[in-house]
This record gives structure tokens, C-alpha cells and sequence, in this order.
């Protein structure tokens, strides 16, 4: 395997040496993939074995029901887990399709392997962190249900919002979506979506330009 480059603060790694991590990637038999930008990862209906974990760039998960229409499932960054439960699984096939937002760089570890190759330094640590991200996805899962539960597109909307303002603690941020993939996140119609935008910004509620919002209220 080519070198491969752990970026500081990756979760799968977290309070483990990072002299330690190149013998963990061998004993593993760990494989770096690269990805151009709107590069398929993973497609629906793939088989998964190998847990993924994003080291570079950016992704989306997106999921095509019967009539075409595709709608973004999750977001993912530096550290975001690929295919992780369906590698847990064994026998499901992917019901989503994850796409690079740009040139993207993954790391692929075999999941049996993870879970029975315990000889190497650090493996008790690996597999807590594993667990914790694991965790930490089905509350990302929890905060998209709470946007898409919500009756209107403004009620949708503002819980979005929120729910960023919290991550980033501020309630001035940038949101990692276009207008067109803000639509499909929150599964609206794109252009009643700019229309509430527009009414949210003459109410009072919102100032925003492009992809920067700022929480009036």
C-alpha cells in the first residue's frame, strides 16, 4: 500500500500513537483510494466488506427512489465513515449511492479483520472509537429526521439552521450546500425553497448570502 497520510483528529484514530497507526494500516491490509470530483464511492446496490473513512475532500450520500428523484441522505467530511454498517451487516446492499463533492482521497480497512485482528498496538482503542463513531452517525441520521419531519418548508428550514448554528456554536455560518443540494437535503422543491428563503429574509428571521446565514432571532 502507498503511503498513506492519517489527518490529525480523524475519529478512527483518536488517543492512538501516530507511530503506531502505519503498522496498524499493514496489519489490517488497509488500500487508499482516490476519487475525482462527482466520482462514484460507493453505488447503490454495491456489496460492502471494507468500512470506509474519508481522509480528504468532501461526499454526499444519495439515495434514488423509484421515479429518479434523488434526495441527499448525509453529508460527509474528513473522518465521515463510508458503508460502515452495511460492512456490519454482511448481506445488505447499499441502498445509497455516495458521491465526491471534489477530489477525495478514502481508506478502506477490511471489517472482519478489524474485528478479529487484535495483535496489532492500539486495537482495544480502535474499536472503542469505531463504536463511538458509530454512534455519533445515528445522531447525524437523528438530526436530518428532525428537519424532515417538520410540516412546512420554513419549519423545515430553521431547524436546519439551527442545528448548524449549534455545530459551528455561532449563529452567523456557512452551510456546505448549494441551493440545489440544500433542496434535495431538506426535500423540498428547489424554487419554493428560494421563495421561503426570500420570505424568511423580509420577515426577519434570516440574513443570508449564498451559502453564509446568519440567525436573526
Amino acid at each position: 500500500m502507498k503511503k498513506t497520510l492519517i489527518p490529525e483528529g480523524t475519529p478512527l484514530f483518536e488517543n492512538i500513537a501516530r507511530n503506531q497507526i502505519p503498522e496498524i494500516l499493514e496489519s489490517l491490509s488497509a488500500v487508499q483510494k482516490d476519487y475525482h470530483k462527482n466520482k462514484g464511492i460507493l453505488l447503490q446496490g454495491d456489496s460492502v466488506s471494507d468500512l470506509g473513512i474519508l481522509l480528504s475532500g468532501s461526499a454526499h450520500s444519495l439515495k434514488t427512489d423509484i421515479t429518479g428523484k434523488q434526495v441527499i441522505v448525509t453529508l460527509l467530511k474528513p473522518g465521515s465513515y463510508i458503508g460502515v454498517l452495511l460492512a456490519a451487516s454482511q448481506e445488505r446492499k447499499s441502498p445509497v449511492t455516495v458521491q465526491a463533492d471534489e477530489a477525495s482521497s478514502v481508506l478502506y480497512l477490511p471489517y472482519r479483520k478489524l474485528l478479529t485482528q487484535s495483535s496489532f498496538p492500539g486495537h482495544d482503542r480502535l474499536l472503542y472509537n469505531l463504536l463511538r463513531g458509530i454512534a455519533e452517525m445515528a445522531l447525524v441520521l437523528h438530526d436530518r429526521n428532525d428537519c424532515l419531519i417538520k410540516p412546512t418548508i420554513r419549519d423545515k428550514v430553521l431547524t436546519y439552521l439551527s442545528l448548524e448554528a449549534e455545530k459551528t456554536g455561532s449563529r452567523s455560518f456557512s452551510i456546505p450546500l448549494n441551493r440545489a443540494a440544500m433542496a434535495e437535503y431538506l426535500n423540498v422543491d428547489r424554487s419554493a425553497l428560494s421563495r421561503e428563503l426570500s420570505r424568511m429574509k423580509q420577515d426577519g428571521l434570516i440574513d443570508f448570502s449564498r451559502s453564509h446565514f446568519r440567525l436573526l432571532t
